[in-house]
């Protein structure tokens, strides 16, 4: 089994675990229950823009803090390919235009993983595999 992680869950699991769904949290926590964890590399991109927009505050050096909170246990970061980009513009519809959203859905397809998400937006696609 392969989960990727939705940028706030991965964020959230690095600052705030008790955020996370205790589901969602047992699954991180328990490394023999996934093959691995995948992070789209546009969570990187969308923790700066919340940085960058004072919508989270840390206390550290934001490259130390990213670096660190890559390092997870089967923890894999997949690069947005041009294949991958487009395909997160031709997704099934009815989706919403939100490009990170629609790349992190285009990178679940593309692995056959399932998202860790509290995006209701993400729960209720028909097309691809969420839990909360």
């Amino acid at each position: 089994m392969k989960y990727v992680l939705d940028t706030h869950t991965w964020i959230w699991w690095n600052m705030s675990p008790e955020k996370l769904s205790p589901r969602v949290k047992g699954i991180i926590e328990n490394t023999q229950s996934y093959e691995e964890l995948l992070l789209s590399a546009i969570s990187p991109w969308e923790f700066s823009k919340l940085l960058e927009k004072g919508r989270i505050g840390i206390s550290c050096n934001p490259e130390d803090w990213i670096k660190i909170a890559l390092e997870m246990p089967k923890l894999r970061l997949v690069p947005l390919s041009p294949i991958l980009a487009y395909r997160s513009t031709i997704l099934p519809q009815p989706f919403h235009d939100d490009p990170p959203d629609q790349i992190i859905v285009a990178t679940a397809r593309e692995e056959k993983a399932t998202i860790l998400t509290k995006d209701q937006r993400i729960l209720s696609y028909p097309h691809v595999k969420s839990l909360w």
